[in-house]
């Protein structure tokens, strides 16, 4: 079930970001308008240990544009085992600097901030107000509790876990989901908090340090799915993980009563960025000898173009288009430029990457050296 993105889009992209993010604009599922919704984002996570770890660094790796780190202890050596944003170093600090020195160094077109407040029934809902959703890596009961209950008055979804021993539960609770969407909270799966004593805690109980880095990454990977409006969110169903028996399993969830918070009112639809314009084949061949002939940009690898290339066309490997600006300056920019890749998608990057320059004139050849034709055999007498 996909659901609309949950943010609109951000400003254009700099051509900086065009090539930090390329992996994400080569993707249609992502492209440059889910990468713009990325940077406009406003996630907070609570909990700076192990399910925080992986979840910060790859969110702020993702460029999340805006990341709050909710946090009130202290870097202890037994959390190096599992807490790996956090160095030997940092023993004795609070885990809110160590993990706010660590985003700011992985992207600084991350805007990140700490509260080192202990999170509770009193402040969660002032705390977590102004953000798109939350990510809860907590490890006590009642900070799970309040951090819920604020979510599901806020109106704003919450991705969830919890990790015991070899085993993990997550899921995204969000009873003011838009209408027609299933979603349940954390007290439709678990009413009340267990009694004191009765779930031993990780220090007592240990953890593999690996199955939180898994984890905490999916975290984020929801986080993401959910900003972009791509995939199937783990709305109503529960994903237990036993990584000794390496298996995965959906229960599915359910609410208890009727919805008690209004349906979120998600963005208004935005248009996308515009896709760069296709030219075929035939129409390119048919361009190449006349008057308004194109500058035909082959991005291709070293090794891809020597099997053959459109001919007039100049080689500047994507990499170098997007990362070096000298390469871009014998780019017209009072003629057609048709760029060309294998298949299509590093062309699209490219073209992505020159209009963060100023150039408008960009079309991309459709379906790319796979559907160009092959070179007449040569007869040998």
């Amino acid at each position: 079930m996909a659901l609309r993105p949950l943010v609109a889009p951000g400003p254009a992209l700099t051509g900086e970001q065009v090539s930090r993010y390329s992996r994400h604009l080569l993707m249609p599922t992502i492209g440059e308008g889910g990468q713009r919704r990325l940077l406009a984002a406003r996630v907070a996570v609570v909990g700076a240990g192990g399910l925080g770890s992986p979840s910060l660094l790859y969110l702020a790796g993702a460029g999340v544009g805006r990341i709050t780190v909710i946090d009130d202890d202290l870097v202890d050596e037994t959390n190096l085992q599992r807490q790996v944003i956090h160095a030997a170093a940092d023993v004795g600090r609070p885990k809110v600097d160590s993990a706010l020195e660590r985003v700011r160094a992985l992207n600084p077109d991350v805007e990140v901030t700490g509260v080192s407040e202990h999170l509770g029934t009193d402040n969660a809902r002032r705390i977590l107000a102004d953000h798109d959703l939350v990510l809860d890596g907590s490890d006590n009961f009642d900070t799970r509790y309040a951090v819920a209950d604020a979510c599901d008055e806020l109106g704003i979804p919450l991705v969830w876990a919890a990790v015991y021993r070899t085993e993990a539960h997550l899921t995204v609770f969000w009873p003011g989901a838009p209408e027609g969407v299933t979603a349940a909270g954390l007290r439709d799966l678990f009413p009340e908090p267990p009694a004191p004593g009765t779930v031993p805690a990780c220090g007592d109980a240990g953890v593999v340090g690996p199955l939180v880095g898994q984890v905490g990454s999916m975290m984020a990977t929801e986080a993401i799915k959910l900003v972009t409006g791509v995939g199937a969110p783990l709305l109503g169903r529960l994903l237990f993980i036993d990584v000794l028996a390496a298996t995965q399993r959906e229960i599915p969830l359910a609410a208890r009563a009727p919805r008690t918070a209004p349906p979120t009112a998600l963005p208004a639809e935005e248009d996308e960025p515009d896709r760069t314009p296709l030219v075929s084949s035939d129409d390119l061949a048919a361009r190449l000898g006349g008057p308004d002939a194109p500058f035909v940009i082959d991005v291709r690898e070293d090794h891809e173009v020597a099997e053959g290339m459109v001919p007039g066309a100049v080689h500047i490997p994507v990499a170098a288009l997007t990362a070096d600006p000298a390469t871009r300056d014998g780019v017209p920019t009072d003629r057609d430029i048709v760029l060309v890749c294998r298949a299509g998608p590093r062309a699209q990057l490219a073209a992505t990457a020159l209009r963060a320059h100023g150039l408008r004139r960009l079309l991309v050849l459709d379906g790319g050296m796979l559907a160009w034709p092959a070179p007449e055999p040569v007869e040998t007498p």
